[in-house]
């Protein structure tokens, strides 16, 4: 089945300037013809628009493999900064939101999310050699360093967690202006999600991903798909579609480019609720 694709990519201005709607349960757009619009940010290898506007990364491929077998195509992608992906949920902008969200507690009180699709750990990038030997949070804060993360990403409430003072966390739009960041010396380290950190590692001289394992096991994370709250319906078809899937052969091969391992598939005792409520 070929996926279909309506529409171009809506930038995080227009989507800010854009009139608010509230828009019905996702069932009646799609029973009135109406594309499913698929928010996410630019944070490869998660999510990402390609030169076309395809929906690229791994969440991505894992939705709309997902709803392909729920019988839905018609797909619209809606491109916005990470700290509006939830703002445009609740807004009726977008109608599921992927880019690799972990299930926290603070957003289940606002959105819902799927089972899981993946359990992830974090990680920091450095300078090369890691000249300060930065690799826990508690670390950074003993070295009064500065530590760069992205607005709305986990790492800022970790690093809060564990007592690094808010004027030492520098908040940016996204990991490119981290890296930019921590290849100027104006933080010490950029802190992210490990796959993101591997990835620009990978492709930055001068750069090192430090090892997710050193963080605590508190700071381990799954990730979900977001639904309105008014979607549960959808919601529940998307998890029905999953058994079968996750962890299967065709999932993992068509992810495999962008580094998610077999590692990262979630356990089965892994659920939506346990995170929401632990995490």
């Amino acid at each position: 089945m070929r996926l279909k694709i309506f529409g171009t990519i809506i930038s995080a201005v227009i989507a800010a300037t854009a009139s608010t709607v509230t828009a019905g349960p996702l069932e009646d757009r799609i029973a009135a013809g109406k594309p499913i619009r698929l928010g996410f940010a630019a944070a490869m290898p998660w999510a990402g628009p390609g030169d076309d506007g395809e929906p690229l990364g791994f969440v991505n491929k894992i939705t709309i493999d997902l709803m392909e077998k729920m019988g839905h195509t018609n797909i619209e992608p809606v491109v916005t900064d990470w700290a509006g992906l939830i703002p445009s949920l609740m807004a009726g902008r977008v109608d599921i939101i992927t880019g690799g969200m972990y299930i926290l507690g603070s957003r289940c009180e606002n959105i819902d999310f799927s089972e899981p699709i993946g359990q992830f750990g974090n990680a920091f990038i450095v300078p090369e050699g890691n000249p300060l030997g930065l690799e826990t949070y508690e670390g950074i804060k003993n070295a009064g360093a500065v530590l760069a993360a992205v607005a709305g990403y986990v790492n800022v409430a970790e690093a809060l967690r564990v007592g690094i003072a808010e004027e030492n966390i520098m908040q940016l739009p996204g990991t490119t202006e981290v890296l930019a960041a921590v290849k100027s010396g104006r933080a010490a380290a950029g802190a992210m999600t490990a796959v993101e950190a591997e990835l620009i590692a990978k492709k930055n001289d001068g750069i090192e991903a430090t090892d997710t394992n050193a963080l605590p096991v508190w700071t381990f994370n799954w990730v979900g798909i977001g639904f309105h709250p008014e979607d549960d319906t959808f919601r529940a078809g998307f998890n029905a579609a999953m058994p079968g899937y996750m962890g299967s052969d065709k999932m993992l091969d068509a992810i495999v480019q962008w580094d998610y391992l077999p590692s990262n598939v979630p356990q089965p005792d892994a659920t939506m609720q346990w995170a929401c409520d632990n995490r």
